[in-house]
């Protein structure tokens, strides 16, 4: 890290006039949060733009885009708003604590406040469980129910863990992801909502009720009255469907070489175990399906040399470089942030092949 940078990574930003998504490299500093355009591996300078911290107000979780649950929004005290997408719950969680922070930076009382959370937790006696459980099944600003695929098996009318504590905390019913979890529990135990899948009915034998709900974006629940399990038969399951089924094992944005054009673009990367794949996913774009992924069994996995353009890589690309070289003899150019990064990924595939 630079010195004053205090976070930096690609987030997925909405475009201002024209409201498409664009992965962007962004640098946290104390007052000023600056984002910058790749080409060739590189962020190009001058910044492209930079959004000013000072009187910024943060709303995370933001649920105003049903297909982006992952997003940061930032509303300047010029009423500019910014929408920043992560790649992972953890991701954005990360950064939306580093802002925070850098917001109130001349404010002791409210940094301390972020480090410290609350463990206990009672229901405010204004509200009770069937008003949320109404506001749940709000057909505009609930809950939205929808097919989800656990370990091959298609369960109809569902929603992830994480989720839901994202939404608890959106509207206020909760401050923070441990209150959101204990009150998604007290919902399971009086029989408002009901775990599907074998993560989610796993977690109900954990004897705390803190633990009895996952707060986790593979565990399935239900409302109760709509619990409904379709198992898929052996012959509608697709390939993609059992490529998709394994668990996330590592997730995150790096970027890729085109095999036909030989540009390069950032995608968000998933890795999967039993069975092992990678996927890559096109963050520009609102649906949640790979662009291309390949089996990792039998695939090779190295780093590349950092002094120069290493053999096989167009463009003056440098750097945190490393390849995937599948069963097939199909090439994979693969760019992390950095060699910490760079060096996670690797250890996490070889583990895979």
């Amino acid at each position: 890290m630079e010195d004053g940078v205090l976070k930096e990574g690609f987030l997925v930003k909405r475009g201002h006039i024209v409201h498409n998504w664009k992965a962007r490299w962004f640098i946290l500093r104390q007052n000023t949060l600056l984002y910058y355009k790749l080409e060739g591996g590189r962020k190009v300078t001058p910044p492209k733009g930079r959004i000013l911290l000072d009187g910024c107000t943060i709303t995370c979780p933001c649920l105003e885009y049903e297909n982006r649950p992952l997003l940061i929004k930032l509303k300047t005290r010029t009423s500019t708003e910014y929408f920043l997408e992560a790649c992972s719950r953890e991701e954005r969680d990360a950064w939306a604590f580093e802002i925070t922070g850098a917001i109130h930076a001349g404010q002791p009382g409210k940094v301390q406040q972020l480090h410290i959370l609350k463990n206990s937790f009672k229901l405010p006696p204004h509200i009770s469980l069937h008003r949320i459980v109404d506001k749940m099944h709000d057909s505009s600003s609930g809950i939205r129910p929808s097919p989800n695929m656990e370990q091959g098996s298609t369960y109809k009318k569902t929603f992830i863990g994480s989720s839901l504590v994202d939404w608890l905390i959106s509207n206020n019913f909760s401050a923070n992801r441990l209150e959101a979890v204990t009150l998604a529990s007290m919902l399971m135990e009086e029989n408002f909502l009901k775990p599907v899948g074998v993560r989610s009915m796993g977690a109900i034998r954990s004897g705390d009720l803190a633990e009895q709900f996952l707060d986790d974006s593979t565990a399935l629940y239900t409302f109760a009255e709509s619990y409904k399990k379709k198992i898929s038969s052996k012959e509608e399951i697709s390939l993609s469907t059992v490529e998709l089924s394994g668990t996330v094992v590592k997730q995150g944005y790096l970027a890729k070489q085109g095999h036909k054009r030989k540009n390069w673009k950032v995608r968000r990367f998933v890795l999967r175990k039993d069975p092992a794949f990678l996927h890559y996913y096109d963050p520009s774009k609102e649906e949640n399906r790979p662009v291309g992924g390949f089996s990792l069994r039998g695939s090779l996995v190295s780093a590349l040399e950092d002094n120069g353009v290493p053999t096989g890589v167009k463009g003056n690309v440098q750097g945190n470089l490393f390849k995937v070289i599948t069963k097939e003899d199909t090439h994979y150019y693969i760019q992390a942030s950095s060699k910490v990064e760079r060096a996670e990924w690797i250890e996490a595939i070889k583990k895979l092949t």
